[in-house]
């Protein structure tokens, strides 16, 4: 089993940052999973926002957030960050961490996986 539990959402204006944590625990999480953040806003699909290889040698972005998202992990504590910077209204979702056993070193939108966290909630106001 795997669990996941993000950590980070709130309330901040546009231009402002905030920074989500994913920590992972359970038997079943080891070294070669990766991990990704997904968020989905009212009335819209959940989509990708950015992941990162088992080694983070690996990384990707969602279009949308390029240049402003940075994702990070350190593989001591099992722990995934994504640091949001510059948010706009658009951003505002829930972000979901998810984890996926690939020991490959290369990650893109296509990030599949069962586990997903619950959830943490992002507010951007204008």
């Amino acid at each position: 089993q795997v669990q996941l539990a993000e950590s980070g959402g709130g309330l901040v204006q546009t231009g402002g940052s905030l920074r989500l944590s994913c920590a992972a625990s359970g038997r079943g999480f080891n070294a070669y999973y990766a991990m990704a953040w997904f968020r989905q806003a009212p009335g819209k699909e959940r989509e990708f926002v950015a992941a990162i290889s088992f080694n983070a040698v690996g990384i990707a972005y969602a279009d949308s957030v390029k240049g402003r998202f940075t994702i990070s992990r350190d593989l001591f504590t099992k722990t995934a960050f994504l640091e949001m910077d510059d948010l706009k209204p658009e951003d505002a979702a829930v972000y979901y961490c998810k984890a996926d056993y690939n020991p490959r070193p290369k990650v893109d939108a296509t990030f599949e996986g069962y586990y997903w966290g619950q959830g943490t909630q992002v507010t951007v106001s204008s």
